[in-house]
């Protein structure tokens, strides 16, 4: 069972490369490249002699269905180890949670919760998400599997690894459990001590959406106030500049002809941009390109940042004038293809749907069919941009997110509300009730208004970090990080340092 995954490894990562560009799969993808380039600038993967030696990725057995104990089916979730800090049986123990895509070795070498092990001699291990990366399931990703995607199944295997890896490592019962994750893992990582508190010690949520939502506006209102910060580069010009970009673009849209042959080559549109859904896919796109410029603002292996974006868009002169913002914008679609490897911009929203239906792992990459099956089930958080604030086009997005819903997994548009409204029932949206979680987030990060930014109370506290972005303080360490973010990290250490001296304050009690 161990070894299936690598058959399609090779086919998973030209896929990843290859694949389809829908305006969400598109910053998943950001997101991966990052991902991937920091793990791999940071381990020294190659063949010198300083090179990291690599944990090896280890395969524990789950149930398929943890909620049926009579169904015996099962799936092999990986994990890593990385024990070289681990000072006694006793010490903590950091648990990072995977997300909605692959997780690797960097989970435990890279960035926290590692770069705080050698502190606090802690056991590192990094635990992939059910049905994401190589954690599969035997039988592939129809309607009948999907059916035990959640994160309700994730957290019970969160519990299950939790136990079993406890016996495996021969932990001490006075162990603390920490679980450490970023954005949906992150809302993982505080339900988990949220749901499970006698498993879970405390968790680091970071940039952490803990608010379903079915109509996610908010994210371009975030968009728009980042892109006019002068902090990070923006300004009111180069708001403007991307308004007048987009303009730009729709008019051409409008012409047709000539004019929407040259805009489709210019902007790497694959196939006709003569259908309306086509069109938004592409408007689509080009907003996706834009939120990830300030969405992963300032990170390692990021493309585009607001500053360069906006030196793009606005130009040495400052002009706003049409066709100087679009020249920038179709500048900033070469830089962001040509980093992520991308063929095309955009697809059509046929070719989207129909790669949205494949079934079969060996042919599908990073998650888009999974994520977009949970996001019709449990969370929404579908971008759209039908307020005057948004730079962007007024297209009304959120039907057609909607029919995706149905196009591809016979969901209605009822079903999808009703599950964000459960969800939030279920976990208590922005005020959870947990004890000993600490949510971090960045104020340029449009996701943060879904967190919790404020604290709760003594032992649900939040740090707010200025000018950071998404999931910024998991990042590894580089010099040019800003005295915010050195300072975020430090409140995330001293709250580690209070939380053990409750957990040794607690083992003193149970011993009298």
């Amino acid at each position: 069972m161990g070894v299936w995954p690598s058959r399609w490894l090779g086919l998973l990562l030209l896929v990843f490369l290859w694949g389809s560009s829908s305006p969400a799969s598109l910053l998943r993808r950001l997101r991966e490249h990052i991902q991937q380039f920091q793990e791999s600038s940071g381990l020294g993967l190659s063949l010198s002699p300083e090179a990291v030696a690599l944990p090896k990725e280890k395969w524990l057995e789950q149930p398929l269905d943890p909620f049926n104990a009579s169904d015996g089916r099962s799936f092999l979730q990986r994990y890593w180890v990385n024990d070289q800090y681990w000072a006694s049986q006793d010490g903590p123990v950091f648990l990072h949670l995977g997300g909605e895509g692959s997780l690797g070795p960097g989970s435990v070498m890279r960035g926290h919760p590692a770069a705080l092990a050698p502190t606090w001699g802690a056991l590192v291990i990094g635990l992939e998400h059910r049905f994401y990366g190589l954690s599969i399931p035997p039988g592939g990703l129809d309607m009948a599997q999907l059916r035990f995607l959640s994160s309700r199944h994730a957290l019970a295997d969160v519990v299950s690894a939790r136990l079993a890896l406890s016996r495996l490592f021969n932990v001490s019962s006075s162990s603390p459990w920490i679980c450490f994750g970023g954005s949906y893992a992150g809302s993982l990582a505080a339900w988990a001590r949220l749901k499970f508190p006698h498993l879970i010690f405390a968790s680091v949520a970071s940039s952490a959406p803990l608010r379903a939502v079915l109509d996610f506006s908010e994210y371009n209102e975030v968009v728009s106030r980042s892109l006019s910060t002068p902090a990070i580069g923006g300004s009111r010009e180069c708001l403007a500049a991307t308004s007048a970009a987009f303009a730009e673009v729709e008019r051409r849209l409008r012409a047709g002809g000539a004019a929407r042959a040259a805009l489709r080559a210019e902007l790497g549109a694959c196939g006709s941009l003569d259908a309306v859904e086509d069109r938004a896919e592409l408007l689509g796109a080009l907003q996706a390109l834009v939120g990830g410029a300030v969405q992963y603002d300032g990170q390692a292996g990021a493309p585009l940042s607001v500053r360069r974006l906006c030196g793009l868009l606005v130009g040495a002169g400052g002009n706003c004038s049409r066709p100087a913002p679009y020249h920038g914008l179709r500048r900033a679609v070469q830089v962001f293809t040509h980093s992520l490897g991308q063929r095309c911009l955009s697809f059509s929203r046929a070719e989207a749907v129909a790669q949205l239906r494949v079934t079969e792992p060996q042919v599908f990459g990073v998650g888009d069919r999974q994520w977009l099956y949970q996001t019709c089930t449990e969370f929404g958080f579908y971008v759209t941009c039908e307020v005057p604030r948004c730079p962007f086009s007024q297209l009304p997005a959120l039907p057609s997110h909607l029919e995706l819903c149905e196009q591809v997994f016979g969901l209605p548009t009822s079903s999808v509300a009703q599950a964000v409204a459960q969800t939030n029932s279920y976990y208590g949206g922005q005020t959870p009730g947990a004890t000993q979680v600490l949510f971090v987030n960045g104020d340029t990060d449009p996701w943060h208004v879904l967190s919790v930014t404020g604290n709760l109370g003594p032992s649900e506290t939040a740090i707010l970090i200025p000018s950071g972005s998404h999931c910024l303080d998991m990042a590894p360490e580089k010099p040019s990080d800003s005295p915010s973010l050195h300072q975020g990290r430090q409140n995330i250490s001293q709250q580690l340092q209070t939380w053990f001296r409750l957990a040794k304050e607690s083992q003193v009690r149970v011993a009298v």
